[in-house]
């Protein structure tokens, strides 16, 4: 009697601590098979995929239960305890100098193999050749990471149970398409986010700008280098890139200047940033075209780290992935496979370890005491950075403009 009461009691805990666990697997399955019958079905048929199509996409095709943020039947979806993506972590850890220095190399390498190539994609969308090898070798590696997922079982689980269900489900009908226009024969592969071929494209971005940069009437991200570089490039333009501007630069900021003016919503012209005493850390003047166009200033990690005045480009890179550290990763390595630059002068300070849920619950309390940090996702965006520093300023405290594990005690409490 004992051993059953203790049992019932675990079981109870399992099923408060995890909701994942305590689902009926089998039901959830049969619920899953249920909605691609009849919601992404009549979805799919109405965007003109055929039953044919369909079936041979959902073949045998079951919940990935291994996928991150996943919130199945009957679960409330919570913000996750850890950072699984690298892009919003430690600014230190992702900008690591033996990534940085692997990066170049490999990408000095792969500029001189593809240069007729590269060559033909700047020359018809203004997008400079370092940048799209950047993007290239920070989503494959180049074209050499293996891309091993089923796309419809990952973009099927997450259309189905995940935080952002919806969002998924669109990109669940776009590969459905993708599949029926015969863009791509066999299995369709994708990472375990649903990304395919080599620039990692979402299927709503692959219809949108994947190209044919060879001439060969395909649209092939997955084995043609010429269709990738066209297909970064397209996206690149049709998000906004500006032809024959930089996507930024390192400075060196006033003690004075406030890390609170960080932010695109509060970009000026860069010639008004250095007469605030902004200057690049080379010594150099701005180029001149520069200095009449708009520049922001960019703190990846408050005072704790290199500071940036960067161009709207920046942000068109960061509509690649949307994190500041990925935007600025590509940016750099682009001008270190170029231009032999080396490391940033500024240098990442020490960073206390937080998780995110930390981070989520401070943002709640900022939001709570007037503060926009642009949403309590958990992450160091740069609304919550200056938020953060707003803080500071008004409690009398040097403005760092990132938190920390004592600083978060603080606001929260």
């Amino acid at each position: 009697m004992a051993n059953r009461l203790f049992a019932g009691v675990i079981a109870v805990i399992l099923s408060l601590t995890s909701p994942v666990m305590a689902q009926d697997k089998a039901a959830v399955e049969r619920q899953f098979q249920s909605w691609l019958q009849n919601t992404v079905w009549p979805q799919a048929r109405a965007k003109g995929v055929s039953r044919k199509t369909f079936e041979a996409a959902f073949d045998d095709v079951t919940l990935n239960w291994d996928l991150p943020d996943l919130v199945p039947p009957g679960t409330r979806a919570e913000t996750p305890k850890k950072q699984r993506q690298a892009e919003f972590g430690s600014p230190a850890s992702y900008m690591r100098g033996k990534a940085l220095s692997d990066a170049t190399s490999v990408g000095q390498s792969m500029a001189k193999r593809h240069a007729s190539a590269l060559k033909t994609a700047e020359a018809r969308s203004g997008v400079p050749s370092r940048i799209v090898l950047a993007i290239w070798g920070r989503e494959t590696g180049y074209g050499r990471v293996p891309i091993k997922y089923d796309a419809f079982r990952v973009l099927g689980t997450k259309g189905f149970m995940s935080t952002r269900a919806a969002y998924f489900n669109d990109e669940l009908i776009a590969a459905l398409q993708i599949k029926q226009k015969g863009y791509v024969s066999g299995a369709l592969k994708s990472s375990w986010a649903g990304a395919l071929g080599q620039p990692q494209f979402m299927p709503t971005n692959f219809l949108k700008y994947a190209t044919d940069g060879d001439g060969d009437g395909r649209r092939d991200i997955w084995g043609s280098q010429a269709d990738t570089f066209a297909s970064i490039s397209a996206y690149l333009v049709g998000h906004g890139w500006v032809k024959g501007r930089d996507w930024g630069f390192e400075v060196k900021l006033p003690k004075s200047l406030s890390c609170t003016l960080e932010g695109p919503d509060q970009a000026r012209s860069i010639a008004e940033w250095a007469n605030m005493g902004i200057t690049r850390v080379s010594g150099r003047p701005f180029p001149d075209h520069e200095l009449r166009g708009k520049g922001s200033l960019m703190l990846p990690a408050g005072r704790n780290g290199p500071a940036f005045l960067v161009t709207p480009n920046f942000y068109v890179l960061k509509d690649y992935n949307f994190s500041d550290l990925y935007a600025l990763f590509v940016g750099h390595v682009g001008d270190r496979i170029d231009f032999n630059m080396s490391d940033f002068r500024g240098s990442w300070g020490k960073f206390s370890k937080m998780y995110r849920s930390d981070i989520a619950r401070m943002q709640r309390a900022l939001e709570k005491k007037g503060y926009d940090v642009g949403g309590p996702d958990g992450l160091i965006g740069f609304k919550t950075r200056r938020s953060v520093g707003q803080w500071q300023e008004r409690n009398a405290k040097r403005a760092t403009c990132f938190p920390d594990a004592q600083l978060i005690k603080a606001i929260v409490r």
